[in-house]
């Protein structure tokens, strides 16, 4: 599957070429700073096999590298819930830290959330943004996401409780 996000810019699926660029631009404190636990640092050439071949058997949920002038610079996904939930997708994302800034995490949300309501059964895309992140919650809202709600230190990350920040954008 592919997503042209615009001239330079697309969503592809993972490959297993994929894994070098990957542990490469993965394996930064900076982008762990504001990951899940389950993106490790180090980021090593193993998780990024591990990742990569986990995206390659994945049926349910649509995992995307973010590609700009054929080069890995990043990864989307969205993660279809079930039960109460299963109108919902949860969206994470992230980019090498030298796009931080650009624009670039700004276009590509916008298609995926495109893709995500087109393409699944789903009525609300939503994130949980790290209150240490206020960058990516400026990218949510550009994107129409509506900033729902704190979830007071319900989060564990470097040692720390931190604020989650809970923010949907509905269909």
């Amino acid at each position: 599957m592919e997503i042209i996000v615009n001239n330079e810019i697309k969503l592809r699926d993972w490959r297993k070429s994929d894994q070098k660029r990957l542990a490469s631009l993965a394996n930064n404190q900076h982008i762990a700073n504001f990951m899940m636990d389950s993106f490790p640092h180090p980021y090593t050439k193993k998780d990024a096999e591990e990742w990569i071949n986990m995206c390659l058997k994945e049926t349910k949920n649509p995992l995307f590298v973010i590609e700009r002038k054929g080069e890995l610079i990043g990864g989307i996904g969205g993660h279809i819930k079930d039960d109460i939930h299963r109108y919902n997708a949860e969206l994470g994302y992230w980019i090498a830290e030298n796009y931080w800034g650009k624009g670039v995490v700004s276009q590509v949300i916008e298609k995926f959330c495109s893709h995500l309501f087109s393409n699944y059964k789903i009525n609300r895309i939503y994130a949980d943004v790290f209150s240490t992140n206020p960058a990516s919650g400026r990218v949510l809202e550009k994107n129409g996401f509506i900033k729902e709600g704190t979830l007071k230190k319900a989060g564990y990350k470097n040692g720390l409780f931190i604020d989650l920040l809970v923010y949907s954008k509905l269909k």
